[in-house]
This record gives C-alpha cells, structure tokens and sequence, in this order.
C-alpha cells in the first residue's frame, strides 16, 4: 500500500539542515553551540548589573552543562559557556580518542531496526549531546514543577577553525551578560 500524502508532499516541507553539508560532526574539534528556549522566553533568570541571576532552571542548565562529559559515550569536554535569560551559548570540545564512559542521560537509540535511527544524531555527534542535554533538562523541569518549559525545536553550531577563532567566540561568551540589551536574544531585539 503506498501512502499518497507521502509521495504528495515529498521534500517539499522540508526544513533544510542548518548543519554543514558533509561535516561529520561527530568529528573531532570545537563547536560553539546555541540553543535558545521556545519563543525565546526567559527561564533561566535575569540580568542584574551586567550579571546573569539564574533561576532553579537556569541553575539546572548550568549544572546540566558542565555534567555534558560524563553523559556521553564520546570523549567530550564543555570549556567557556554561559547560561543567558532565554538561550545558553557554549563551546563543546569533541576529543580524537573516544573513552567508554557509562552512557547516564543519553536518548540516543543505537538499534539499527529502528526507524527512528535512520533520522537520530548519531551517539557521541554534536547532534546527539545537544539533544542529550536538551532532554535532561526538559525532563527534570517536568519532575519539578515546570511544565510551561520548552525549547526551541533546533539550534546553532559554528565549527571553531582555529585558535584566534576560538578566542574570539569566548571572549563573546564571556561578554554576554553585559551586553544583555545589544544581544541579538534580548527580547526587545
């Protein structure tokens, strides 16, 4: 039986990757990471004096950061990061010898009869340790009393080139609070 609204509407209501075509991003390198919440609302707190006042969530996405290596089975280390009222920037460090670690948090499925694993982030890519991440803190704003929580659907990466790159994007990391009001999240922006 074929299935007529899939021959209809085949590739025509695509969303096109916001990935670099042809980069595995399981890759070893730096990737700097941006993921915003659904409709940019700010969950994660305030800015005060130039300074992020961070909110239960806001200190779950924190926490939940820096525990990104140990939930992963790739060898992964977060560096320069910060959670803002609405978004978290961030640079992940994938490493070129992968380690078996035990996999805590990861929603990654690995069997390969599964539909669905034609279409998920392969264990240990960016994609993956995104959506690790986004899952956990998802999942304990379910447990604790915020339901209203969401993210938004997808996010942005930039793979660091080289060394002046990546001082550049952390000195931006850093900055951010300061610069709330001319961030291009700010909601009045």
């Amino acid at each position: 039986m074929t299935n007529d609204s899939s021959r209809k509407f085949r590739g025509k209501y695509r969303i096109p990757s916001a990935r670099r075509p042809g980069w595995d991003y399981a890759s070893p390198g730096a990737y700097f990471v941006t993921i915003c919440t659904h409709n940019r609302q700010p969950f994660f707190g305030h800015i005060a004096g130039g300074e992020m006042r961070l909110s239960p969530i806001g200190e779950t996405a924190r926490r939940f950061w820096q525990e990104i290596p140990g939930h992963t089975a790739a060898r992964v280390s977060v560096d320069v990061f910060v959670v803002m009222p609405n978004h978290v920037h961030g640079i992940v460090v994938i490493h070129d010898d992968p380690v078996a670690v035990e996999t805590l948090q990861c929603n990654v499925s690995t069997a390969t009869d599964n539909p669905m694993s034609a279409i998920s982030p392969r264990a240990g890519s960016l994609g993956a340790i995104v959506r690790s991440y986004k899952s956990a803190v998802t999942r304990w704003c379910r447990q604790n009393g915020h339901p209203e929580f969401a993210w938004q659907s997808r996010f942005h990466d930039h793979i660091i080139r080289n060394q002046r790159e990546y001082k550049r994007i952390a000195a931006y990391i850093i900055r951010n609070p300061a610069h709330w009001t001319e961030d291009r999240y700010h909601e009045e922006n």
